[in-house]
């Protein structure tokens, strides 16, 4: 039996809900905590503060993975792939800046990954990739409602129109990485 090597990533790709659907099924993944980083506001915030776009917070979800069964370079290919780097704050008809795409480095190798997955990246888009590097300064977990809430609420509009296209595309491009 071998001992696991366990790792954090914490990505923002938009709404934590998407992000946190899509990691939940790669093989690797332990956990995914839905959640918000990267605000200039003291404190935990709040899903209605966060949703103000005055606090500087992006939705995020932290990553719990095995880096013996997954690297952190696939995790941002799969992450850089399954939502548009390419819009300033916004994907889809979710906009603000708490829906920014942003990866959150917890150390220099991962800042380094970061860099070179969005130049490897970059000639696939239209368009310029405007994802953020930036270094994780806290985690705040959101609200318990939002933990596994595509799991919780398949048939819930929001569901149905975005997450469940979105997890047909992921699985169509990354078959080999579901668990």
């Amino acid at each position: 039996m071998t001992t696991k090597n366990l790792q954090l990533a914490t990505l923002g790709g938009g709404c934590f809900w998407c992000t946190e659907a899509v990691f939940e099924q790669v093989k690797g993944v332990e956990k995914v905590v839905s959640g918000y980083s990267g605000g200039t506001v003291p404190g935990h915030p709040t899903y209605k503060e966060i949703c103000s776009g005055l606090t500087g917070h992006a939705e995020v979800v932290q990553i719990t993975y095995d880096a013996n069964i997954i690297s952190y370079e696939d995790i941002l290919i799969i992450f850089m792939t399954t939502h548009n780097p390419t819009t300033l704050n916004r994907q889809g008809a979710d906009i603000g800046t708490q829906y920014r795409s942003v990866i959150f480095y917890h150390n220099s190798y991962q800042n380094k990954i970061a860099k070179k997955v969005i130049k490897e990246v970059a000639p696939y888009y239209e368009n310029p990739i405007v994802t953020e590097i930036t270094a994780l300064d806290i985690f705040y977990n959101a609200e318990d409602y939002h933990q596994g809430y595509y799991n919780n609420n398949q048939n819930q509009g929001y569901c149905n129109a975005v997450i469940t296209p979105k997890l047909a595309k992921f699985r169509k491009m990354h078959a080999d990485r579901l668990k």
